[in-house]
């Protein structure tokens, strides 16, 4: 069972793709950039990775700690770091990030110089609606966080237009549906994707 279950492993690799550049997503909260990473991730057989994930891990403290016990500006310092770690791993994978990441033009440079961008949009009532019940938005404790949410995503709306990709969501798309047209406006760029025959 072990070795059938190898084979398959090794025969999906050999008929799929090689990942030449980590794929960084990029977006608004509640766009999807990490249920649509991993699933883009386990298509192409490669890791998945968060740099909210890894900042927590690494600090031992959740991103709305560190933004009230540190702020918001030792935090995109820590961010720039780990998404700079990430992009230099031997083994390119998919990278979600998180809104704030892609705002900075230094963190815009890195990603575009060592990685591919691919931005989730999504019009504002669905990324409302995805994200009004999670209070793991340190951004959005605010006393009108639509209001909130809104402001953000008129300025950032701009600066997320300058990804190398961007792919429009919708609610109906199933998170698999939005892996597999990521995948496919991917293919036309071999130095991101090779396939692997």
């Amino acid at each position: 069972m072990k070795n059938l279950a190898g084979e398959r492993r090794h025969a999906r690799q050999n008929m799929g793709w090689k990942v030449r550049k980590t794929i960084v997503m990029v977006g608004m909260m509640g766009a999807g950039k990490t249920a649509v990473g991993k699933a883009l991730a386990e298509m192409l057989d490669v890791p998945f990775l968060d740099s909210d994930a890894e900042i927590e891990r690494a600090a031992n403290m959740s991103i709305a700690e560190i933004f009230a016990r540190d702020g918001e500006a030792f935090f995109r310092d820590k961010e720039s770091q780990v998404i700079g770690r990430l992009l230099d791993a031997e083994v390119k994978g998919v990278l979600s990030t998180g809104g704030g990441a892609f705002l900075a033009e230094a963190n815009r440079r890195m990603i575009s110089q060592r990685g591919v961008s691919v931005c989730l949009e999504a019009d504002l009532p669905l990324l409302w609606n995805r994200v009004r019940h999670k209070d793991s938005r340190p951004l959005l404790r605010t006393p009108n966080p639509y209001a909130t949410l809104a402001a953000l995503y008129e300025t950032r709306a701009p600066v997320y237009a300058l990804a190398d990709l961007r792919l429009r969501t919708r609610a109906e798309y199933s998170i698999a549906e939005m892996a597999q047209r990521v995948l496919d406006a991917l293919r036309s760029h071999p130095d991101v994707l090779a396939e692997v025959t």
